[in-house]
């Protein structure tokens, strides 16, 4: 086809060139953005990738018209049910972005995905239907365009879409911002003004400039408010990194942290440490005189992770250390706290404690276990081996239980080894358990080291064992070594 030098077709060239540009543009801004939402993002590139398509196919098919020869005719009708089948895709992602938008809840949503698949099919079935009879369009002996008797069928469904497009927003107003009301508005409103400018003068392609400079805006307005959205969230985000990092510290210091911690008490050393798998957790340690001849230990694990385990963790250890320091039993301890925790528990969270008191000058260690692992005591024999205690139910999982008590004789030169369950199952990239074999095996590398020592090699174990491989679970120690009574002198 020779170009004739016109207004009009100046007028489209313009329209056209620009129209690829600015799609294309668009597609490749939308495709590095970070901040759009996933399926806002989908829906954005599928629709300037249409438009792309639309206007190139249109492009296509001005070239090829008034071309001679019988596959001219075939590709110039296969070239148009392409481009107004695209029109009908446009209208239909741009439904779906619509739907996505509005923040519908998931059964609405569905039947509002189906509605616009149905009002797609439709459009489809129409073109179909028209092709054979020439309805929609034709192309005469000359190959040039004309509309056909029921052009306006190529068109029914695309308006209903908009029309779906304005019920939605309308709908759901409260909850989509003035800017993106707007902005959406016009993409509606646009075609009709530019269908009724064709209308009245049908050489200038109006439908190309409008759907482009309304998509634009929109695609614009949409990026600033996902934008101003994740700033937002950036805030928020960071508000609450920094509530947790002052929660975290605030939790480290309700344990005991400052080492040696009895420096005056050459009797026994005592050594612990809690590395939670969140910036809070509900692990804890605990360790204090009742008197100056009793030292009361504890090892807890609260059910769950992050604040709530946390804030768990700090009341039980306050209502444990009370009921100790009035000179309790550990049965006593467990069961009194027991009481005081299922009185008011409607989270229904629970918490295993390994609670122990030493009488310093004789040795004897009286403890009671309410569901927490099984202690490790070093033996005569210079090794560290299981204690398998009896354990009681869980803390805070049932009212009214009793808890017994069982007593241990430690000789100087005696240690003790506590510690939660996020040691044996530490799991390394193999789903594989680090396992009590293994943390035995650690304690055994070398009996006659500190306490502090004890935790540091059972942690290097650990963590070679583990490796890259994301802790899911708080790691809890405490290990005591007992030395008697000192002679002075």
């Amino acid at each position: 086809m020779q170009f004739v030098f016109s207004v009009p077709n100046l007028i489209n060239a313009f329209l056209i060139s620009g129209g690829i540009g600015v799609c294309t543009l668009c597609f490749l801004q939308i495709s590095s953005s970070r901040h759009l939402r996933k399926e806002v993002r989908m829906y954005f590139q599928v629709f300037f990738l249409l438009i792309l398509s639309y206007i190139s196919l249109h492009l296509a098919r001005q070239i090829m018209e008034g071309l001679p020869g019988g596959s001219v005719r075939t590709a110039l009708y296969i070239i148009t049910f392409l481009e107004v089948t695209a029109a009908g895709f446009m209208a239909h992602i741009m439904s779906l972005l619509v739907i996505a938008v509005s923040k519908l809840d998931k059964k609405l949503t569905a039947r509002m995905v189906v509605l616009t698949y149905t009002l797609l099919l439709i459009h489809i079935a129409f073109l179909v239907i028209g092709w054979p009879f020439d309805l929609i369009y034709y192309f005469d002996a000359d190959n040039v365009y004309h509309r056909g008797t029921y052009y306006l069928l190529s068109n029914i469904g695309p308006i209903l879409m908009l029309v779906f497009d304005a019920v939605v927003l309308l709908s759901n107003s409260k909850k989509i911002s003035k800017k993106v009301k707007i902005a959406f508005g016009n993409y509606i409103i646009a075609p009709i003004i530019a269908i009724l400018l064709q209308s009245f003068s049908p050489k200038i392609q109006y439908i190309i400039f409008v759907t482009v400079g309304a998509s634009v805006y929109m695609f614009s307005v949409i990026i600033e408010n996902q934008n101003a959205e994740y700033e937002k969230q950036k805030i928020e985000s960071s508000r609450i990194d920094t509530e947790l990092t002052m929660a975290s510290a605030i939790q480290a210091d309700m344990l005991p942290n400052i080492f040696p911690a009895f420096p005056d008490r050459e009797e026994f050393d005592v050594y612990a440490s809690m590395n939670p798998a969140k910036e809070v957790g509900g692990d804890f340690y605990d360790f204090f005189l009742v008197d100056d001849d009793h030292l009361c230990m504890v090892m807890a694990d609260v059910s769950g992770k992050g604040v709530p385990a946390a804030l768990f963790m700090m009341a039980s250890k306050i209502i444990l250390a009370n009921n100790a320091m009035i000179g309790k039993t550990p049965a006593q301890i467990l069961t009194d706290t027991n009481a005081a925790i299922c009185s008011n528990n409607r989270e229904e969270m629970f918490v295993t404690v390994w609670l122990g008191i030493l009488e310093i000058s004789t040795g004897r260690l009286t403890a009671a276990n309410a569901g927490h692992e099984y202690p490790v005591i070093m033996n005569e024999n210079g090794e560290f081996e299981l204690l398998k205690d009896k354990h009681g139910f869980v803390i805070g999982g049932m009212d009214g239980v009793k808890y017994k008590e069982y007593e241990v004789k430690l000789t100087p030169g005696s240690k003790l080894f506590l510690y939660t369950d996020g040691v044996p199952e530490a799991t390394n990239e193999n789903k594989e358990l680090f396992g009590t074999e293994r943390m035995l095996a650690a304690l055994n590398k070398n009996t006659k080291v500190s306490p502090e020592e004890i935790l540091k090699s059972v942690r290097l174990s650990v963590d070679d064992f583990v490796k890259d491989a994301e802790q899911f679970d708080d790691l809890t120690m405490l290990a005591l070594e007992y030395k008697g009574e000192v002679s002075k002198g």
